[in-house]
Order: C-alpha cells, then structure tokens, then sequence
C-alpha cells in the first residue's frame, strides 16, 4: 500500500510537470472560510428551472452547516469556473469537462458524485434531430457533410455537449463541424432541444438527462426529436469545492452529502433529491480520480487533430504527438491504481 501510495504520488508530480494541473494558471487563495457559501451551478438548463430543483436542498445544507448558503447561476460554464478561480464560489455543480477546469484552474477539488435514482451513476450523451425527419436516421446521414444542416452543439466546457460529440462524432471520423455544416451554434442543453423540437437546428447535441428531465414535465417537446446517435457511458456528475479551505469546513461540506438521504430525515431528503433533474439518487464517494476518463478523452481529441491537420510539418506532429503519448502512458498508470 506505500509503494502504491509513493507511486501515485510520485506519477502526479511528472503530470504537474507535463502540464495536466496548468501550474502557470494562478487561482486566487482563500484567506479564511467564508462566512457565506456560494453553491455554483452549471447551465444545463434556465436558472429558474435549477433554482426550484435545487433550493429545498440548499436550505438543508445551511441547516446542517450553520452558515448561509448562496446559489449562483452562470449564463455557462465558464462563469461557474471563473466564480471559483477568483473564490467567488467555492462549491460547484459540475460536469465532468468542467470540473477537469476547475481543478487546474480554480483550485477545485471534486469530493462527491452524483448518482441516479436507480443507484447508477452515469448518463449519455446524443445527437438529437425531429421526429419527423426521415432524412436523418444515422450519424451516417449527418455526416454527409454538404453543408446544409444547422448544427447545435453544447457549451465548450460541457462534456455531454462539447467534449464527447467532438472526440466520438467528429475527431474519430476526421470531420471539422465548420466544414461540415451550414451553422453551428453554441447553447446549452435546454435550448438545444428546445431550438431542435422548434426547428431552428436540424441536429443537436444533448443527453440522456435533460432527455429524461423534459419527458417527465414536457414530454409534448420530447415527443418532437429523435435520437440518432448515443455515446458510451459517461460518469456521473461530480461536486468541486475550493481545495484550500479548512479542513474542517471542507468535511463538513463532504458528510453533508454523503449524508443526505442516507442520515436524518431520509425520505425527505430522497423527495428532494428525485426532484432534481429526472431524478437524483444520493451522492456518492469520490476524487479527482473521476476525471482521469475525461483528462483521456481529450488528449485523445487533441491527438486525432494534430495527426489529421495540413498546418505542421511531420516533425512537428510527431513531437506533439510524442508529448501527447506521454501524458496517455502516465494516465494509463494512475487509472490502474483506481
């Protein structure tokens, strides 16, 4: 268990140094606890929709915690990273691309995931078209690229929308989505299957949540798109907090959660918690470690594009791909201690 512990210790300082923590992105310290705790959330959906879902939970969590705890909504992920980076929010609903960003960036540090009603703990991502759209039926079909499709795609830090499409629908085929459509838009999932259901895309990036979500309080929208493709298993979401809190705050935060629907009133806790997207099951244990999956699937994105681009000599590609490699072999290694 020590050599596995130097091991792992010594495997996470060669990434430091290979560029994985972005040790020159400066994120600002803390200089005590917050009086006030800012619970950040991503926008996967209109904030009044999160806030109605989220609010009966937070009002336990400042229970349990004795201090006030905030809500604050982004426009995108970037706001939620940003807010953190500049410790603004020091808790943080995230997916997982965004979280690998707030790690590296922010001084994050995932603690919790979440976990779905029926004890999984991942979802999907898809690319959604009409119903009634007999033109597209494949990936296949999308992927003619004669430029006369509406393209909607997810935030750049949504893993669902933005990371998972572009490695599996795109880099792995070795289509640029510019190239490939008449537009591409960026939203996030709500208005993505809004803009698809009202015909203001052709194809869109979604998942399997906000899918299941708007089934069960407007299925009149879902009835109107399709699936087309569906990914592999994606993690569930994980819960960031501000690392260099203390200690002490950062358990309490961490048995909150733990706790929640398992300790005190449980079946409130679990009314709350299957009111939350198409239904939350109780959070679960968890680490950085979870993004390891992610931090592979882009290194694999940004190799697939440096082998397939026209702008760097061989020598070039080869030296990045080489780098690239690297960081892959070091992922390899730490995944297996997991």
């Amino acid at each position: 268990m020590i050599r596995k512990t130097i091991a792992s210790a010594a495997l996470a300082a060669s990434m430091l140094a290979s560029g994985f923590a972005h040790a020159d992105v400066e994120f600002k310290p803390l200089e005590k606890d917050p009086e006030t705790i800012v619970f950040g959330f991503i926008s996967t959906e209109s904030s009044s929709n999160l806030k109605a879902q989220w609010q009966p939970l937070i009002e336990d969590m400042e229970e349990a915690l004795g201090k006030d705890v905030e809500a604050f909504f982004a426009p995108d992920y970037a706001g939620i990273i940003e807010g953190m980076r500049f410790g603004k929010v020091h808790v943080g609903w995230f997916g997982n691309k965004s979280a690998m960003e707030a790690v590296d960036r922010a001084g994050g540090e995932v603690f919790v995931q979440t976990s779905k009603s029926d004890g999984s703990n991942g979802y999907y991502s898809h690319i959604i078209t009409q119903a009634d759209n007999d033109k597209l039926n494949t990936l296949a079909d999308m992927l003619k690229c004669d430029g006369s499709l509406n393209f909607g795609i997810g935030d750049p830090n949504s893993t669902s929308g933005f990371l998972v499409p572009t490695y599996y629908v795109f880099a792995q085929n070795g289509v640029d989505p510019k190239n490939c459509f008449k537009t591409v838009r960026n939203a996030n999932h709500e208005t993505n299957l809004m803009a698809t259901a009202n015909n203001q895309v052709d194809v869109a990036a979604n998942n399997s949540e906000q899918l299941a979500r708007t089934q069960m309080v407007k299925p009149e929208i879902t009835d109107k798109v399709k699936v087309i493709w569906t990914s592999p298993l994606i993690p569930s979401d994980p819960m960031v907090y501000r690392k260099d809190m203390s200690r002490e705050l950062k358990s309490e935060i961490k048995a909150f959660f733990l706790g929640y629907g398992r300790l005190g009133d449980v079946e409130e806790a679990n009314k709350v918690l299957g009111g939350i997207q198409d239904g939350m099951g109780k959070f679960m244990e968890s680490s950085n470690a979870q993004l390891y999956p992610i931090r592979q699937l882009e290194l694999y994105k940004n190799k697939l594009k440096i082998e397939n681009t026209a702008e760097l000599s061989a020598d070039e590609k080869a030296k990045r791909v080489s780098e690239i490699d690297k960081q892959l072999a070091e992922l390899d290694i730490l995944v297996s201690y997991e």
